[in-house]
C-alpha cells in the first residue's frame, strides 16, 4: 500500500498528544535556535530534544535516517563552501594550494548548519508522529480557514506523493524493458521516460483532487460538522503558553544589548 505521507502509525505518548501542540513545540524550537544566543544552542536542541523525543514517538530508527539522508550532502556543501570562501574570516586553520580554511568560516558553517538541522528535523517528527488529516482537522475546528487547511494538507503530502508515483512509474517503465541502471549517461536518458508521466500524473491528480473537494462542499459558508473530537487537555494548553515564554525570552536574547 502506498504511503501517503511520512506519518507512522505508534501507540506513543507523542502520537496521542493534541497536533496543535506539536506544531506549536516545532516553530517554537526552530525560533528559539535561530533567535537564541550562543553557537551550540542548535545542537543542544537536537541532541537533547528532538532525538529524545522521537525514541519516545517510537520513530528514532525513522528519524535519524531521514534526517541524515536529507541534510548530509547539504551539510558537506556548506562546509566546504564556507570554510574555504567565507567573507572576512582572519583566522587561518590550515590552507592548501590556493585555499585556507578559516576559523570563522567554519564557525559559520556549523551554526547555520544546526539551525538547518533543527527546522528540518522539527518537521519531520512533526509529520513522523501527526496524521496530516487529523492536524488540519484540529486547525480548522480552531478556525483555520479551508483554504489555508488544503494548501497545507498538499504541501505536507506532496513528497510522499510524488515519491510513491515515481516509484511505481519505475517499476512500469522498467517492466517494458527500460534499463535505468549502469552508467550516468545511461540513467540520465532513462530519466526522459520517467519525468513526462510523473509531470503528466501529477496534473491530472491536481484536476481530480479539485473535483472532489469541490463535491464536498469546499465552498460551502455553512459551519463544518466532524464524527471526530480532538482532545485538548489542560496540560497541553499550559505546554503552549509556555513555547510562548520562550520565543519571548529568545527574541528578547536577540534584542537585549
Amino acid at each position: 500500500m502506498e504511503r501517503l505521507s511520512f506519518y507512522l502509525e505508534r501507540s506513543s505518548p507523542l502520537h496521542r498528544l493534541n497536533p496543535t501542540t506539536k506544531l506549536v513545540v516545532a516553530f517554537t524550537l526552530i525560533l528559539v535556535a535561530f533567535l537564541g544566543p550562543g553557537l551550540l544552542l542548535p545542537s543542544l536542541i537536537f541532541l537533547l530534544i528532538l532525538t529524545p523525543l522521537s525514541f519516545v514517538g517510537q520513530v528514532g530508527r525513522e528519524f535519524l535516517r531521514t534526517t541524515v539522508r536529507l541534510l548530509l550532502p547539504l551539510f558537506a556543501f556548506l562546509f566546504v563552501m564556507q570554510s574555504l570562501f567565507y567573507p572576512g574570516g582572519k583566522t587561518v586553520l590550515f590552507g592548501f594550494w590556493i585555499f585556507s580554511v578559516k576559523l570563522e568560516g567554519v564557525r559559520f558553517a556549523f551554526l547555520t548548519a544546526t539551525r538547518v538541522l533543527v527546522m528540518v528535523s522539527s518537521f519531520l517528527l512533526l509529520l513522523f508522529t501527526t496524521h496530516p488529516g487529523v492536524l488540519l482537522l484540529d486547525l480548522t475546528q480552531r478556525g483555520l480557514p479551508a483554504s489555508v487547511a488544503y494548501i497545507l494538507a498538499s504541501t505536507l503530502q506532496i513528497i510522499p506523493q510524488m515519491q510513491a508515483k515515481a516509484a511505481t512509474i519505475l517499476d512500469a517503465q522498467r517492466s517494458r524493458g527500460l534499463d535505468t541502471s549502469g552508467s550516468l549517461g545511461r540513467r540520465i536518458r532513462a530519466l526522459l521516460p520517467l519525468v513526462g508521466p510523473l509531470v503528466f500524473g501529477s496534473l491530472v491528480d491536481v484536476e481530480e483532487r479539485a473535483i472532489a473537494i469541490e463535491a464536498r462542499g469546499f465552498r460551502s459558508s455553512r459551519p463544518k460538522t466532524s464524527l471526530v473530537e480532538i482532545e485538548d487537555r489542560p496540560l497541553e494548553r499550559a505546554l503552549r503558553w509556555l513555547c510562548l515564554l520562550a520565543i519571548i525570552l529568545a527574541l528578547g536574547s536577540r534584542l537585549w544589548p
